[in-house]
């Protein structure tokens, strides 16, 4: 807990382009001509530009990717795009390692051995679609076309989701909502009446103070937002960062809050404390804005700072102290939202309420520097018959997880294994590896047991493929059209994502493979394109957007609007009141605290850690670690323990160990990095290591699986977010 010299807190982020360059032509054979420029001033950038959007994360950054003899020899950020701003993180850069991967799915797989045997035969198009056509229809005339559920990740997910509506389901789940962000949206969306966006509608750059909670900007790699980090920084603006590790934000903050894990909440309860009772909030936007402002006042009355630091380990004064420098900043200050909120479960949604209702008193919604309210650009759809009418998604019991915004992941696997509230009977997998992304493996592992047909559709033979009764190999964004993309941000518009190279293979985009299926199964009325180009120009027109223009600049940009009340934005609120709902009258009704409320979570085992995990600025989960390129510039299969703790058990810096969880369940081995930018009490892996895809050929073996170590959950019963932060370890030493 301190202060962080100035000097430290600059320029912090740099890709040296020579090195990214010689580790693609070492890794992934570029052209002789390409690998002959490493060195130059810009090695790579004297073939033909196309730009389009990256799909490595969830951002969505214009690119455009410098194209020699059908070559992709190197990918920068757009300029034109405000998203990248002609910048790209590494994982978008190193982009080019995903395309020429020698591992990619190259050819339709048919399962021929047990589940998870990794036992495929290669077949046709023709063979595949046929297959998995008949096992679809199968389902449907025995249990409904609701038994399909798909899990999803990324953009292209949008034709699968069109097929299953047009075949009857809604059953989609993507573990993006209950096991990351689904509490901060649902609190955000109850405080505020709209979420914190994606991406987050954080106007960074521009702020006196930014406070991070957990977030490891500048590891957590979000392109637009890390670029505004990096302003704040140069500003030598106010930073508080609240964590249990010294992470690279930390290492950039005036002050650094080493807390004690799942006290979070008790802290921002003592800093609303001190902003209500020291009357350091907006007044004339509380009065203005807000309701609930006296039982708010009540409710904090007795959070002081000297109550928190015994819950978080942290000094009261400081705490104090803290409060005071935030206030001070308002209203172009912003407690950070965050990404990743399933922490704990019954705490999630009541520590994202506290941060929303701290910026809301202190006027940082809707204000320069603090929360900006995005422009966007309606679209028009393409007309297609309407969807048959769809059972509700079978992820929830009446009365379970009521302001869920999305259908739980994890309930649609419960389903799958219980048959409730009707069965689940056929999985579409789509970009989400279900053996890492989910918790409590043994029940994912159950559910597929109990499944008629498994279809997994990806680029990589990642854990769940060897599971798939049928793999469908996609071409990647580099080399794939996909639906129109919204751009929301200060300036709105539509991008386009477009092939730069031909995939490998016998690889096909998405819409190709689902347009085949749709047509297979007699849905062929709600594919009524030849192809994509023209379903994409046809959008265009209705939307009165030049699908050439688009095509030539990757972005249309929709006319400039105020998105700040500096600037003319009329701030309105889409909940029940109109106005803030520090007081929440629906959580009320619905059984719930109307005020956030702070519960001790259960102490490690004697011998154990509470186990943390996080990301890294080289790679986005699980699905960048067998980028030789990424992988070249990342050492972060390690786990991070107090260099003290460390010492006190025998281990050394260096050293092999598994971890060992509170339910026996053991890692695989992990190399140990002692520091003192830990706290004792807990660990930290970096999350999408320890692959056993044999397909895998880089990854595999690679450090340890976190989320191998995550056998226990505590529910968050508002929106039915899984808390995976509750789970503990302890250390076999190798010989």
């Amino acid at each position: 807990m301190g202060e962080t010299p100035p000097f430290a807190r600059r320029r912090f982020l740099s890709l040296g382009a020579g090195t990214a360059a010689a580790v693609a032509a070492a890794r992934i054979g570029l052209s002789s001509d390409a690998e002959a420029s490493i060195g130059t001033s810009d090695p790579g950038t004297d073939g033909d530009v196309v730009r389009s959007v990256c799909e490595v994360c969830f951002w969505k950054c214009g690119i455009q990717g410098h194209v020699k003899a059908g070559r992709l020899t190197k990918i920068q950020g757009s300029p034109a795009h405000p998203l990248s701003n002609g910048k790209l993180c590494p994982r978008g850069v190193g982009a080019v390692g995903l395309a020429y991967d020698p591992d990619r799915l190259v050819k339709p797989l048919l399962r021929v051995g047990a589940r998870g045997s990794d036992s495929m035969k290669p077949v046709s198009w023709e063979e595949a679609i046929g297959f998995l056509a008949d096992k679809l229809d199968g389902i449907r005339k025995k249990h409904g076309p609701e038994a399909v559920a798909l899990f999803n990740h990324g953009a292209g997910a949008s034709w699968f989701k069109h097929l299953f509506q047009a075949y009857g389901s809604v059953n989609f789940g993507a573990p993006s909502f209950a096991q990351c962000r689904g509490p901060r949206d649902v609190a955000f969306d109850l405080t505020f009446g709209s979420d914190p966006g994606s991406p987050e509608i954080l106007d960074i750059s521009r702020s006196n103070c930014v406070v991070l909670l957990g977030s490891h900007l500048g590891e957590n790699m979000h392109n637009t937002q890390v670029q505004d980090f990096a302003e704040l920084c140069a500003r030598d603006a106010d930073l508080i960062v609240v964590d249990p590790r010294f992470s690279t934000a930390a290492s950039k903050a005036k002050t650094w809050l080493p807390i004690r894990p799942g006290t979070d909440t008790a802290l921002l309860l003592a800093w609303i404390h001190v902003v209500v009772t020291e009357g350091r909030h907006q007044r004339e936007y509380v009065e203005k804005h807000t309701n609930g402002w006296g039982e708010l006042s009540a409710h904090v009355a007795t959070f002081t700072p000297e109550w928190a630091a015994v819950e978080t380990g942290l000094d009261a004064e400081i705490i104090r102290t803290t409060a005071r420098r935030i206030a001070a900043a308002a209203p172009a200050v912003m407690v950070h939202p965050g990404r990743h909120a399933s922490w704990y479960g019954p705490d999630d949604t009541h520590r994202a309420r506290a941060v929303a209702i701290l910026n809301g008193i202190l006027g940082a919604w809707g204000h320069r520097g603090g929360f900006f309210r995005p422009n966007g650009m309606k679209l028009a759809k393409y007309p297609t018959p309407a969807y048959p009418k769809a059972k509700p998604p079978a992820d929830r019991r009446p009365g379970e997880a009521p302001f869920a915004l999305e259908p739980l992941a994890q309930g649609l696997r419960r389903a799958t294994i219980d048959g409730q509230p009707y069965p689940i009977k056929g999985w579409f997998v789509y970009g989400t590896n279900l053996i890492q992304a989910l918790p409590q493996r043994a029940e994912t592992l159950k559910a597929i047991e109990a499944l008629d047909l498994l279809v997994v559709c990806d680029l990589l033979p990642a854990e769940i493929a060897s599971y798939a009764d049928v793999v469908l190999p996609e071409a990647s964004h580099l080399e794939r059209y996909d639906d129109l993309l919204g751009v929301s941000w200060h300036r709105g518009g539509v991008a386009l994502r477009q092939p730069m190279i031909d995939p490998p293979g016998e690889a096909k985009p998405g819409w190709w493979i689902a347009r085949e299926i749709g047509h297979t199964i007699g849905l062929g009325a709600y594919f009524p394109w030849k192809d994509v180009k023209e379903y994409l120009a046809e959008r265009c027109r209705l939307s009165n957007v030049d699908f050439a223009e688009l095509q030539r600049e990757g972005i249309v940009l929709s006319p400039a609007k105020p998105t700040v009340v500096e600037d003319g934005l009329a701030l309105t609120f889409a909940t029940e009141s109109g106005k803030i709902e520090l007081y929440s009258e629906k959580l009320k009704a619905a059984g719930f605290d109307p005020l956030p409320v702070f519960r001790r979570q259960d102490a490690a085992p004697p011998g154990y850690f509470r186990l943390l995990y996080g990301r890294a600025a080289a790679h986005t989960f699980g699905r960048t670690t067998n980028n030789r390129l990424l992988g070249e510039l990342s050492h972060n299969d390690r786990v991070w323990v107090n260099a003290k703790v460390a010492a006190d058990l025998g281990i050394a810096d260096g050293a092999t160990v598994r971890l060992v969880n509170q339910d026996g369940v053991e890692s695989a081995p992990v190399k140990v990095k002692a520091t003192e930018r830990m706290r004792g009490d807990c660990v930290f892996m970096v999350h999408g290591w320890g692959h056993t895809a044999k397909g895998l050929r880089y990854a595999k073996g690679k450090g340890a699986d976190d989320s191998e170590l995550v056998t226990r959950v505590a529910v968050d019963p508002v929106m039915g977010g899984t808390g995976m932060r509750v789970n503990f370890v302890a250390f076999r030493k190798e010989a």
